[in-house]
């Protein structure tokens, strides 16, 4: 059960200082639960907070730093039913995949827990030349400082991890704006943080309205700037971002290759995950499959039949795959996509209909390049299908696009493989499954309008971190 509200933390401390913040049922469009908000003096607050935090986090230990993190793991644990439940209902979230995410969150906070105690640096040789001879060189990675972190709706939990987690790894203090459709999740984390004997100042958790939330972005006391969200936004959060380390973890429209040697059943039954898990919510669901010709008939059959057998509804249904999308005017825009592809020579396999926050599981073939469903991120259940000739061909059409976060291949031959991972302008390349396929302690993330910078636990470390060398002179007399 939800409590009836919610506060925001301040530099440690849980506020309630309003309910302005209704987080809504997104099965049922009722409120849920009321959360308070922070306006831009407790963010100006915040941020001062965490400067005065940030010295002593640099100097915490290791194995102190290891502890907080391996707090929240047990914790999280232990608060599983709460955190998948909220999530649930929140989000929309099948519950099923509710309680896959509070495993990612946990899985994201050991990950870190194990890293926190090896951030290592090197001994550098200097004497590459007579006037080096006397000189020995080290460097090491020291904590970046302030960090600002804003989340998005479609993963609140995990994605706020990849944030939070590292960011206590390595000792910066930071801010975090979570989404205001989906704050629960971060809140629940502020909770169990707050349990621990962080210095004070070391986290705040403040749902805020967009446009409240510029200090986020502009104040010059924050380092880094770690966004995840659409690339409208995130692009125009770096223009204005200053001399702050930007990292952008933004849209997609992944292409899957499905080549002629696949098995068409295991092909099949991995795209209809990476294509309408979560309702489709994901910037790296499947969204354009390309089909060897020799087998685009029977794979096109095979894979409307299986999507005309999943079951839509209440996603607190353990049966419910798929769920609502996140709100009616998020479907509404969707399903606008869907109907003006159609019109223009598109045809629709299966779904295509809207009933308020639900639209159907949706295939389409024949969708001309330049429609909305193909060139932009559809961020929903729909999925395009087209065929192909020749393997250059596929990879010419995955890399038709403004984005290139992840793409995935079916195919045995491990010279198109190679040719792929070398081709494809995509920051990853799955082989044998769908580009939504992620572990997080992998590096994550993208190239061209898919945004800036590696997630996973080790890569947002060296984003985090600055290199500080020492040079040491041995005097001729030693």
């Amino acid at each position: 059960m939800l409590k009836k509200q919610y506060p925001y933390y301040l530099a440690n401390e849980a506020i309630q200082a309003n309910k302005d913040l209704e987080v809504t049922d997104k099965y049922t469009g009722k409120v849920a639960t009321k959360v308070a908000m922070a306006d831009a003096s407790v963010i100006d607050k915040a941020i001062g907070a965490a400067v005065k935090a940030a010295e002593p986090m640099a100097e915490m230990k290791a194995y102190e730093r290891q502890a907080v993190l391996m707090h929240c793991v047990a914790r999280f644990q232990e608060r599983a039913d709460e955190l998948s439940d909220a999530l649930c209902i929140e989000a929309g979230k099948p519950i099923k995949d509710s309680k896959g995410e509070v495993s990612r969150l946990v899985d994201t906070f050991r990950i870190a827990a194990e890293e926190s105690v090896r951030i290592y640096g090197e001994v550098m040789p200097l004497d590459i030349s007579p006037r080096a001879a006397a000189y020995r060189g080290y460097w090491k990675r020291v904590p970046i400082g302030p960090c600002s972190f804003i989340s998005p709706f479609n993963f609140p939990l995990n994605l706020a991890a990849h944030k939070v987690a590292p960011a206590l790894a390595v000792g910066c203090p930071f801010i975090l704006k979570p989404a205001s459709l989906t704050p629960l999740g971060a809140i629940i984390i502020g909770e169990v943080l707050a349990e621990t004997d962080l210095p004070k100042g070391a986290f705040s958790i403040l749902p805020c309205r967009r446009d409240g939330a510029d200090l986020f972005t502009t104040d010059e006391r924050l380092k880094l700037l770690s966004f995840t969200g659409s690339p409208e936004v995130g692009w125009d959060l770096k223009a204005r971002a200053g001399k702050k380390k930007v990292v952008l973890e933004l849209g997609g429209n992944a292409a899957c290759i499905v080549d002629e040697d696949a098995d068409i059943n295991d092909a099949v039954s991995r795209i209809i995950i990476g294509a309408f898990y979560q309702s489709g919510q994901s910037c790296i669901g499947v969204q354009r499959i390309i089909v060897h010709e020799s087998i685009y008939d029977k794979f096109k059959r095979k894979l409307v039949s299986e999507t005309k057998k999943l079951k839509a509804g209440d996603p607190k249904n353990p049966d419910t795959f798929i769920g609502p999308m996140i709100s009616e005017k998020e479907a509404e825009r969707l399903h606008n996509w869907i109907l003006a592809a159609k019109k223009g020579g598109a045809r629709v396999l299966c779904g295509g209909k809207r009933d308020g926050a639900m639209l159907q599981a949706t295939l389409m073939e024949g969708a001309g390049r330049k429609t909305d469903v193909y060139c932009k991120e559809a961020f929903g259940p729909v999925a395009l299908l087209s065929s192909f000739k020749k393997f250059d061909q596929a990879l010419k059409e995955v890399n038709d696009s403004t984005f290139g976060l992840q793409a995935g291949i079916f195919t045995r031959d491990l010279y198109k493989t190679q040719k792929a991972w070398d081709k494809l302008d995509v920051g990853g390349v799955v082989i044998g499954d769908v580009p939504s396929w992620r572990v997080d302690h992998m590096p994550y993330g993208g190239v061209k309008d898919s945004g800036l910078g590696r997630e996973g636990i080790r890569w947002a470390v060296e984003d985090m971190t600055e290199v500080r060398l020492l040079v040491v002179r041995t005097p001729p007399k030693g």
